[in-house]
């Protein structure tokens, strides 16, 4: 068989340039996921009959959240990055930990941090902890899918070697060993972006939002499974290497996730349907 090898195009890392003003791919990204989230979201929150009943948070309230779970997200993906893979270098270039335009970006981080705006929203606005939730991790797969393909325009984080007759190899320029490689961003934006979109949305119809933590739970839990699976086609770090034999922080950091996913769905199942929806719904979901 002959190889059948891409040589993955140069992209300018800058989208969209003004005079002295730049917007990069990955700052449209995080833009994108944040604004196409918000929207899904509002749709979700319109539908009572996915609530079982008026819907936990209302619409002025999530309009208020955008901005805490926006910080969440940028000042927890930056501390995630500083602390868990490249803390060594910060601490000799600390100015460089607000350079965010260089890139470094940690998911658990960003997680993290949207975990503590969700509770810090909560308590101060009166919500259910688990109901918030539930809608910021129902909407979170188009921000990994945009920010994944964020990273293949990039050319970076890209997988590990790959035998030169799979048909999708690839070359990327930035890689200084010009090896064949598994795309692995885009193996990340599919499992991690689509298909977790899409079990939680099947879930989402059937009744998912009537049981409080339960949406949390899976997303927890399928995400830290399709993270741990697409490390195996993912390069680590350069500055990390692997763990203990095949190890990666990647997967390292996902085990927990595995853990606290199914302890939430677990308690999820157990309560009883907290909005117990009409005999019409109930024959709709």
């Amino acid at each position: 068989m002959t190889p059948l090898l891409v040589d993955f195009p140069v992209f300018d890392p800058v989208a969209i340039a003004v005079g002295p003003f730049a917007i990069r791919w990955y700052a449209l990204a995080y833009i994108g996921g944040i604004v196409l989230g918000w929207l899904y979201a509002r749709s979700l929150l319109k539908k009572e009959r996915l609530w079982g009943g008026p819907a936990p948070v209302s619409l002025v309230q999530l309009d208020d959240f955008i901005l805490w779970v926006t910080l969440g997200i940028i000042l927890g993906g930056r501390t995630g990055y500083v602390l868990f893979y490249n803390l060594p270098f910060f601490i000799d270039h600390p100015l460089e930990i607000f350079e965010l335009w260089k890139g470094g970006m940690s998911f658990h981080g960003g997680f993290m941090g949207c975990v503590l705006a969700v509770i810090w929203f909560s308590r101060r606005n009166g919500l259910p902890i688990l109901s918030l939730g539930d809608l910021t991790t129902a909407v979170a797969p188009i921000g990994l899918l945009l920010g994944r393909i964020a990273n293949f325009i990039n050319s970076e984080l890209w997988g590990r070697t790959a035998d030169p007759s799979l048909p999708w190899a690839m070359i990327f320029p930035r890689d200084p060993t010009h090896l064949p490689r598994h795309p692995s961003q885009l193996y990340e934006a599919g499992l991690e972006g689509i298909v977790l979109f899409i079990v939680l949305a099947i879930m989402i119809r059937f009744g998912a939002l009537r049981r409080p933590g339960l949406i949390l739970g899976s997303f927890i839990g399928l995400y830290g499974t399709a993270r741990i699976i697409s490390e195996l086609f993912r390069e680590p770090d350069e500055q990390l290497g692997f763990f203990w034999r095949h190890l990666t922080m990647g997967m390292l950091l996902s085990v927990p996730m595995l853990i606290v996913g199914a302890i939430l769905v677990a308690r999820a199942l157990r309560k009883p349907d907290t909005h117990q929806a009409t005999p019409s719904l109930q024959a709709n979901p």
